[in-house]
């Protein structure tokens, strides 16, 4: 089958790869209708991950069609139209069985053997290193699907794809976001970063209550897309005193949650030269400690792996906040999304702006990773 891999740093392929197969009884293959870029990607194309071999699929978001099913599968029949959660998770450990599957024990692969930098609590993962436990992703002709009770949803057919699609990943890391923040009725919301997920970050805040919600970014396009379709207040960074305008829309206190939807770009100090450690310098995260009011929650999505130097430590103690975080979303969420989805209340196909075949797949992802030509998500179809 043709599957887009990774092939070195900045460099991708479509290649012909094995047709997967079912190796334990809870599994099912799916045959690929639509399949996302991700933010989650952006750090292994730079080649940043050292566990990421050539070959290794990408592709963490996407949606499909039930072809091969295990023994042991019971919610999904062939033919099922299935949107499959981003995160792999057992749905029987003491995590899951909280409705925490993005800390499955089971789900991932302890890595600490290969590089202890590398360790995770976090659960398995489609389109990660096969080195690191992970599993082939969603940018393919077919995919294997472990645990498909747990991690596939079946799609109301009031759901269109393009749609369903954003359930995989985008629109249950949104929910979350607002979940971890505990956006209740009249709290006034600041999200970093107008793409996918802070869009849908809004969204979800919107939903639960909030009375406003702020968006800050620096693209225009993607701000006018806020305001449309989340109902989002939105900052341009550039031109705005942000923290001013905060307190300003808020009552001078700051907003009751601030959430860090952006991606961290490393760099190094000269300490971390000296060392050879790579470090994170999360200026949104900085500044979104110091927007938010005091006993107020700041919740920072996704990121990158390293380590974080100059991060405003005092700020959070003496403003006594909450500071949440999540890689990855729940499973539990997805029904509930789709549903939403279903009666209108959540729309998410305009965010893919791109829609590709497979083969372009190394196009697609330049303009993503680059914001080119308007580009929020690029959506491709095998």
């Amino acid at each position: 089958m043709r599957a887009l891999c990774w092939v070195a740093a900045d460099e991708l392929a479509v290649r012909e790869v094995p047709d997967p197969e079912l190796r334990n009884e809870r599994d099912v293959i799916v045959r690929v209708r639509r399949s996302a870029t991700s933010g989650v990607d952006l750090p292994l194309l730079a080649g940043r991950d050292p566990l990421l071999r050539a070959g290794d699929v990408l592709g963490t978001e996407f949606l499909g069609e039930v072809v091969e099913t295990g023994p042991a599968v019971r919610r999904h029949r062939i033919g099922d139209r299935v949107v499959v959660g981003a995160s792999v998770a057992c749905g029987g450990c003491w995590y899951c069985r909280r409705g925490r599957h993005s800390c499955c024990d089971n789900g991932g692969a302890d890595v600490a053997s290969v590089d202890p930098d590398l360790v995770r609590s976090d659960a398995g993962c489609f389109g990660r290193p096969r080195a690191a436990g992970g599993f082939a992703g969603g940018h393919a002709e077919y995919v294997r699907v472990p645990y498909a009770d747990v991690g596939a949803f079946r799609v109301p057919d009031a759901v269109g794809d393009d749609r369903a699609l954003f359930a995989a990943d985008a629109a249950p890391t949104g929910w979350l976001a607002a979940e971890l923040g505990e956006v209740r009725s009249g709290d006034v919301v600041a999200v970093w970063g107008a793409g996918a997920v802070g869009q849908l970050t809004a969204r979800a805040a919107t939903l639960r209550g909030a009375a406003r919600v702020l968006v800050v970014d620096r693209h225009a396009d993607r701000l006018r897309m806020a305001e449309r379709h989340a109902g989002a207040e939105t900052l341009d960074y550039r031109s705005t005193d942000v923290a001013a305008e905060l307190r300003e829309r808020s009552g001078g206190r700051g907003p009751d949650v601030c959430v860090v939807a952006v991606g961290v770009p490393p760099t190094r100090s000269v300490a971390d030269r000296l060392t050879g450690r790579d470090v994170d310098r999360p200026d949104a995260v900085r500044e979104a400690v110091h927007a938010c009011r005091k006993d107020g929650v700041v919740v920072v999505l996704g990121g990158a792996p390293g380590h974080v130097d100059a991060f405003a430590l005092g700020a959070v103690t003496d403003k006594r906040l909450t500071l949440r975080g999540s890689r990855r979303p729940d499973l539990r969420d997805v029904p509930m999304l789709l549903h939403r989805m279903a009666r209108d209340e959540l729309r998410t196909e305009h965010l893919a702006t791109h829609r590709l075949p497979l083969e372009d797949g190394p196009r697609g992802y330049a303009l993503f990773a680059d914001r080119a030509d308007g580009c929020v998500r690029a959506v491709f179809t095998p």
